[in-house]
């Protein structure tokens, strides 16, 4: 009979390399593992469930909230709050910090996610997914604010996302590779199917959402001509566009073989007042951490992501992420 690794085993057999771990990152990694259940099984039932359509709110990115948006935001907080790993958390949906209730413990960690990436394809049957970051709690800190959760993406000590799809995966990083669990709903658990993921360092392939090309800076118009030249232009070469408008399954994609993710700063961002399309916190760390521990790159075009210095929870910044040779080509035309 085939032995299985089940995320709960993955993670022990991990800490016993290192002779300080207590275990209780397993704990909160099995938190985090059934609160992706849930929502893989809330999206599954789509209709059925009653969970389409629109809420008929905004959150505080000033976005339209479809009615998952709210409920997948709220099972996330039910099924970690109470633990005692988190001392609080942040979400894409909410203003402020979420403090955790009186009545539980608190940890030593912090998380940030976003419950649902790519909620706009919800209606449509199309990937989403939800995204998550996890970090140490000064020592000092009983009650984090948001100053607390200002930290680069280096200080991460976890990142990853589920992508409920076909299968509903579950992708993370520890800062020691990059592993992927696919959930067995026979047995109700993750099981690792993807070991050691790695993005090939030369692609032909690219996501990019074409109808802003206008409102693109210079180097970004000039990357993207050259690969929409083809074999006629200076690159010589055909490339393909994928576009899902879901980060989780676009950076999943390019994770498995290989591609490029593409979300550059533009005019009309700026007309905004915006730093860029996607959150910092939520989204381009914790997709950043996974990248690079794949043998990828992520960069704003002039910045390592995870070397952002984080001034608000809600801040924005580009996202250029994917193969490496490709990446280091589009920040040579920014730096240039």
């Amino acid at each position: 009979m085939k032995s299985t690794t089940t995320l709960s085993k993955f993670i022990i057999e991990s800490e016993r390399n290192f002779p300080t771990a207590t275990g209780e990152f397993t704990s909160i990694l099995n938190d985090v593992a059934i609160a992706c259940k849930k929502l893989s099984d809330l999206v599954n039932m789509g209709a059925l469930a009653g969970v389409l359509g629109s809420a008929e709110s905004e959150n505080v990115q000033g976005e339209q909230q479809k009615k998952l948006d709210i409920i997948s935001n709220e099972v996330f907080i039910e099924s970690i709050e109470w633990s005692g790993h988190f001392a609080g958390m942040a979400s894409e949906e909410m203003q402020d910090v979420y403090a955790i209730p009186k009545e539980y413990p608190r940890g030593r960690y912090l998380i940030t996610f976003d419950p649902l990436d790519g909620s706009s394809n919800i209606d449509v049957n199309v990937s989403v997914g939800t995204i998550f970051s996890i970090l140490r709690c000064p020592d000092d800190v009983d009650q984090p604010t948001a100053e607390d959760f200002l930290r680069p993406g280096t200080e991460q000590v976890c990142g990853g996302y589920c992508l409920y799809g076909s299968s509903t995966m579950l992708v993370m990083t520890t800062g020691n590779g990059v592993n992927g669990f696919t959930l067995d709903r026979s047995i109700g658990e993750f099981i690792l199917t993807d070991r050691d993921m790695k993005i090939p360092e030369d692609t032909r392939e690219f996501a990019i959402n074409m109808s802003n090309m206008r409102h693109w800076e210079a180097p970004m118009r000039r990357y993207i001509d050259e690969l929409v030249a083809g074999k006629e232009g200076v690159r010589e070469t055909d490339f393909n566009m994928r576009w899902i408008g879901s980060m989780v399954a676009d950076v999943h994609r390019l994770l498995c073989r290989g591609g490029l993710f593409l979300y550059p700063m533009d005019a009309k961002l700026s007309a905004q007042g915006k730093e860029g399309r996607l959150r910092l916190l939520y989204e381009a760390n914790p997709m950043s951490f996974i990248v690079e521990q794949a043998g990828g790159l992520a960069s704003t075009g002039r910045q390592r992501i995870m070397e952002v210095e984080p001034h608000s929870l809600h801040q924005r910044v580009p996202v250029l992420m994917g193969s490496k040779n490709e990446i280091q080509r589009l920040v040579d035309y920014h730096q240039e």
